[in-house]
């Protein structure tokens, strides 16, 4: 049967609103690289990486943990990563008693040491219970980094979010896809700073945070 013209179409606008996107996400090199230079000098004073977001962000912190926890490239060291949405009893424990709204914070309050980082994923930017976790690490000193979506809502404009990465476009496939790709060049960015001589530590507020 042969594709139509109108199916070539539909078809190439798909791809064209990846590359949108992807390009975008490209030309934040520079926050990407400063954002992975600071998490590996977290890792070398022996923080670990703390990561949450809801629904399929959530099973993206998940995925997040464990590549750092398990790489599946060889030679690749492990690097202490937890995914906060992994633990329904604790989870629903929160939410029935402070609300959903403190399900990440609470979490992050009793997990975080000084040298941690924290990592929120929210396709909208607006996730309330993200933001609160992003507020609450940042609080702590932890450093701080966001994916979002869209124009980035809510956890883009406020300051509890040191580094933000936004994948531009309202469509939440491309969304979750440009996520993706920013967590696994993440991921090979920070093993590759990790590599080299520790470079100093500072908080979410320093120059690891210029946005």
């Amino acid at each position: 049967m042969p594709v139509t013209s109108t199916t070539r179409v539909a078809v190439s606008e798909a791809f064209t609103r990846r590359e949108d996107a992807g390009r975008r996400l490209a030309e934040d090199s520079e926050r990407i690289a400063q954002a992975c230079r600071a998490m590996a000098a977290r890792f070398h004073q022996g923080g670990k990486l703390i990561v949450f977001g809801n629904g399929g962000a959530g099973t993206d912190a998940s995925h997040v943990a464990v590549e750092f926890m398990h790489p599946v490239v060889v030679g690749k060291r492990a690097l202490p990563a937890m995914a906060l949405g992994n633990d329904a009893a604790t989870v629903t424990g929160v939410g029935v008693r402070d609300g959903f709204a403190e399900v990440f914070a609470h979490q992050v309050r009793q997990w975080a040491g000084p040298a941690d980082m924290a990592l929120g994923i929210s396709p909208d930017g607006d996730c309330a219970n993200v933001l609160r976790g992003l507020e609450a690490a940042h609080d702590l000193g932890l450093f701080t980094m966001a994916l979002v979506g869209g124009d980035g809502g809510a956890i883009a404009r406020s300051p509890a979010a040191g580094q933000v990465l936004i994948a531009g476009s309202c469509d939440p496939a491309v969304v979750k896809e440009i996520h993706v790709t920013a967590y696994h060049v993440l991921w090979e960015l920070v093993h590759v700073f990790h590599a080299q001589a520790a470079p100093a530590v500072g908080g979410s507020a320093g120059p690891e945070a210029t946005r």
